[in-house]
């Protein structure tokens, strides 16, 4: 018979779950208080309190894209992929969201991925596009085995291509980077790229938006990160 008033005080007790707006609003204020990891715990549990509540999703985007820029990719698994999902995601909730996010500097480190054009109507799989996403993508190839080797392939007019290898010199004992630029033409889909002292390379976008460049192999708008 003592278990049932025991109960009762224990619910009676209990402290109601906050509201998304609650937590959202918590969130927001810690963000202005420049707590980027406390804030972004905050709009991730207004999320998950109300998945439906597009200004939570796109504050998890934005404070993302904070830490991001403040190199903390690893800690808080700040991605490129996963700052597009989140945006995404608050824009089909929110069409409106699109507008802020035009403006909104948090967001810069998306701004050069397939997922920010397909937010702004572009597409791989539209061949009139192609064009315009091969110069506002920044692609990138890992090489597998090595966490240093990187290269990076950007195209900053409509003749011009820049090749970037990253890698550790054995030498040296640091990492090093090489550029070289190189020209390029396209037509529909097919891309033609020739680099100084190098046979020109031939390859496409594909629909699904992965640039495929033969001997310089296969390049994505979100490379890995964070391997261990």
């Amino acid at each position: 018979m003592d278990a049932l008033p025991l109960l009762l005080a224990l619910l009676l007790s209990a402290a109601p779950t906050p509201s998304a707006r609650t937590l959202n609003t918590q969130g927001f204020r810690l963000y202005q208080a420049g707590q980027y990891p406390e804030a972004l715990e905050k709009f991730e549990a207004a999320a998950q309190a109300d998945p439906k509540m597009a200004l939570a999703h796109y504050n998890v985007a934005a404070t993302l894209g904070v830490l991001r820029k403040q190199g903390k990719i690893c800690d808080y698994s700040a991605y490129r992929e996963t700052i597009v999902e989140r945006l995404t995601r608050s824009v089909e909730l929110d069409p409106r969201r699109l507008a802020r996010a035009k403006k909104d500097a948090d967001l810069d480190p998306i701004r050069d991925t397939l997922g920010w054009q397909r937010l702004l109507g572009l597409s791989p799989q539209n061949e009139a596009d192609v064009p315009k996403l091969l110069r506002r993508v920044t692609w990138f190839r890992i090489t597998e085995g090595d966490m240093h080797a990187r290269t990076t392939l950007t195209f900053p007019d409509a003749r011009r291509v820049v090749l970037e290898r990253t890698g550790f010199d054995e030498e040296t004992q640091r990492v090093t980077t090489r550029k070289r630029t190189g020209t390029y033409t396209l037509q529909g889909r097919t891309l033609r790229v020739t680099l100084p002292n190098e046979p020109p390379v031939q390859g496409t976008l594909s629909d699904k938006g992965a640039l495929q460049l033969g001997a310089l192999g296969t390049f994505s708008d979100l490379p890995p990160e964070c391997d261990a």
